[in-house]
């Protein structure tokens, strides 16, 4: 077994830490530590006892001693590894940086990445990254470096803005559920059942926004049946996972109508959920208002939603601690374990992850944070050239990656205009005239004071 310290710094996690622990479990060749850290030491406890739990089952395949260190110096200090998710603010801030924008018709499907609720949520995450970052470079400068944290894009950039040598790159399961509705083409087109990793995709574009421009199984081109597909499938909408109403009970469900509109649209096929993609365009064309969402057949996620199923995750994690629940062991899908395999040199893999554009995403500028193919192998991870995106996607890209800049760079320098003139240019805030976007500006920074004023003179 190969043997490795893994820092969580948001080891408390309620979702993330036990999908990664237990396909960490499931992985025969490493051995190890999980430093679990958090703000939140009770719930870094709980997953430590969850984390031991789930080693403990008949079907765990390897041997890891969970901690909970006290302190993030402790936590970092040896680490080969640093994964990274956590909820900047709590709910309370979320419920502004969603709802506050909708008295003025701005509608937020997620609110977490772009639109003013992604701007707000950036400026109260990217001192704390900044803080992670300096971290990083005291105690364990070597370490690679995988951010799960919205927004992953702006975190991602705050990292190489403070420590531009460290090893970090950003990780976002949109593109894999893109991949599933390939493999539904295929299945409906040729008959043939496949996998998500069996087939090969060319993605680019940023966090959340992301597009692919070329699809194969084996020597079938899976972008060629696209036309037909989308031709018969477009009115009703599809749904590889359920019905196609789905997103009347699930927030989470959609119909992917607006991945198909955008593929009519410019030629390349949206590779995020509906609710992610509809967030970075002119509000007009998906988000108007609830029944032009309902219209495209997804949900808005409001905050009372997150709320409640956070209180059922806490009372999960609180349950499998103490042994009243079963602990799962089983594959969760996701894609963290096989590029820490891929880092350890345990085998080669190919994965969409997100780095600064070193070249391999055309049309965008160097160092802005792009996701493309990755190829990870041992200790390296090398970023795979992507296709051009048609020009009509690409500049709906470029203005979403420069907005994402600019945010960035007015919270390294506490500077509200330039935060201001990302909030008045994301698409979302198209309908607002310059008098209301300031307004509300102002508004949900006051909002959410409590976590910004150690930052910026509100």
């Amino acid at each position: 077994m190969t043997p490795i310290k893994i820092a969580y710094i948001g080891g408390g996690s309620k979702l993330w830490a036990r999908s990664f622990m237990q396909d960490l479990a499931l992985d025969p060749d490493f051995t190890g530590e999980v430093a679990l850290y958090d703000i939140d030491l009770p719930a870094a406890r709980r997953n430590q006892k969850i984390g031991e739990r789930i080693h403990a089952k008949p079907g765990a395949r390897s041997k890891f001693t969970y901690t909970v260190p006290e302190t993030i110096g402790e936590a970092l200090t040896g680490a080969d590894f640093v994964l990274m998710s956590i909820l900047p603010g709590t709910f309370r801030e979320m419920r502004s940086d969603v709802h506050a924008p909708e008295k003025y018709g701005v509608y937020q499907s997620v609110g977490d990445t772009a639109g003013p609720g992604g701007v707000l949520r950036s400026m109260r995450t990217n001192p704390i990254y900044e803080g992670f970052a300096r971290a990083i470079r005291e105690y364990c400068p070597r370490a690679w470096v995988l951010n799960l944290t919205n927004p992953l894009s702006a975190c991602v950039k705050t990292l190489y803005q403070v420590f531009p040598e460290i090893k970090a790159f950003g990780c976002c399961h949109e593109v894999f559920h893109t991949q599933d509705l390939l493999c539904a083409v295929l299945k409906e087109a040729a008959g043939i059942d496949t996998t998500r990793r069996d087939i090969w995709t060319d993605v680019s574009g940023v966090n959340h926004f992301t597009w692919i421009t070329g699809a194969k199984y084996k020597n079938i081109d899976l972008m060629a049946l696209l036309p037909q597909f989308v031709e018969r499938h477009f009115e009703e909408g599809f749904n590889q996972r359920g019905p196609t109403d789905a997103y009347l009970t699930d927030t989470f469900s959609y119909a992917n109508r607006v991945k198909m509109d955008l593929w009519k649209r410019y030629g390349a096929l949206g590779a995020a959920g509906d609710r992610h993609l509809a967030e970075f365009v002119n509000n007009t064309w998906y988000l108007r208002d609830p029944e032009t969402v309902r219209s495209w057949k997804f949900a808005l996620t409001t905050v009372d939603f997150r709320e409640a199923r956070q209180k059922k995750q806490i009372e999960d994690s609180v349950a499998m601690a103490e042994g009243r629940m079963e602990v799962p062991l089983a594959p969760s899908g996701e894609e963290l374990v096989r590029i820490l395999r891929g880092l350890a040199g345990l085998e080669t893999v190919v994965t969409n992850v997100n780095l600064p554009n070193r070249g391999q995403m055309p049309g965008i500028p160097l160092g802005s944070v792009v996701e493309t193919n990755c190829v990870f192998t041992h200790d390296t991870v090398s970023p795979v050239a992507a296709s051009p995106l048609p020009l009509g996607a690409l500049t709906l890209v470029r203005r979403c990656s420069d907005n994402i800049d600019l945010t960035c760079e007015g919270t390294l320098e506490r500077d509200l205009e330039k935060l201001f003139a990302a909030f008045v240019n994301q698409p979302l805030c198209s309908i607002l005239a310059l008098s209301d976007a300031q307004t509300l500006f102002a508004e949900m920074c006051r909002n959410t004071r409590e976590y910004l004023d150690p930052y910026y003179k509100i």
